[in-house]
């Protein structure tokens, strides 16, 4: 077997490897060549499956990770420096951005998103809940009003960036929603929680982004009876994968332990 399979191989290469004799088989120059070829290709693609390996079993290589501008500033980035020193083999690669990133083709390892929809194809983990409060700054206040209703909304300015209008409201009398255009318009979330501080409208925000500016008395909470709807969630999201690699599994354990059992903005 061992014979024929050798002759399809000259055949195909179109030299002889072997000399052949009744008593040994010797190889040719060109075969002594192409077997230290062989040899040394051989032992490349092992270390390079021991490499992936490593990969499944050590956390070590290229990590990608991407967030939303605010909340990777504010949570993601003072928290790294742990699991930096714990794990220094990973490689790992921030992006933040409050465009929709496609972890499905590609573009990141894991997805830190707040949402309250996970699309097929994802594994989801819940790292903390999202909640999401109407407030304003005490100047506007003092200048427009304070609303008692949320039907006085209409009367006063709206901030939100693109994508997140209308606002779905829960209070004690059930849902609703708040169908406005956005006083200034902006692709920025920070630019609208800025805006917010400075007194140009009202905004619904989440607590993990004003609860310091809530405590300083920079905002002041508007229509405290309602909050954003409670189906969003801060997630982490990745793609289902027979196996996860040993980076990822070590980030999404460290990120359970940021947030649990009650995120600091509660």
């Amino acid at each position: 077997m061992v014979s024929k399979r050798l002759a399809r191989l000259e055949e195909r290469l179109g030299a002889r490897l072997i000399h052949r004799t009744t008593r040994r088989l010797e190889l040719t120059i060109r075969g002594d060549r192409f077997h230290r070829d062989i040899v040394s290709i051989l032992s490349a693609l092992r270390d390079a499956e021991e490499r992936v390996s490593d990969l499944l079993t050590v956390p070590a290589g290229p990590l990608r990770v991407t967030a939303p501008t605010s909340f990777g500033r504010l949570h993601i980035a003072p928290k790294l420096k742990p699991f930096l020193d714990l794990y220094p083999q990973i490689e790992l690669e921030i992006d933040l951005s409050d465009e929709f990133v496609d972890i499905l083709a590609g573009a990141a390892d894991v997805a830190i998103r707040i949402t309250s929809r996970v699309d097929p194809g994802l594994e989801a983990v819940k790292l903390a809940d999202s909640r999401r409060i109407l407030c304003a700054a005490p100047s506007y206040l003092a200048e427009r009003g304070t609303p008692r209703s949320p039907a006085d909304i209409a009367q006063h300015a709206v901030l939100a960036a693109h994508g997140q209008l209308p606002w779905r409201l829960v209070g004690s009398d059930g849902d609703l929603a708040i169908r406005r255009k956005s006083h200034v318009v902006t692709n920025s979330s920070e630019v609208i929680r800025e805006l917010t501080i400075a007194g140009v409208g009202i905004s619904l925000r989440s607590l993990w982004d004003v609860s310091e500016d809530l405590a300083a008395g920079r905002l002041i909470r508007v229509l405290p009876d309602f909050e954003g709807s409670a189906d969003v969630g801060i997630f982490a999201l990745y793609p289902k994968t027979p196996t996860v690699p040993a980076s990822l599994r070590a980030f999404l354990a460290y990120l359970a332990t940021l947030w649990s059992p009650s995120a600091p903005w509660e």
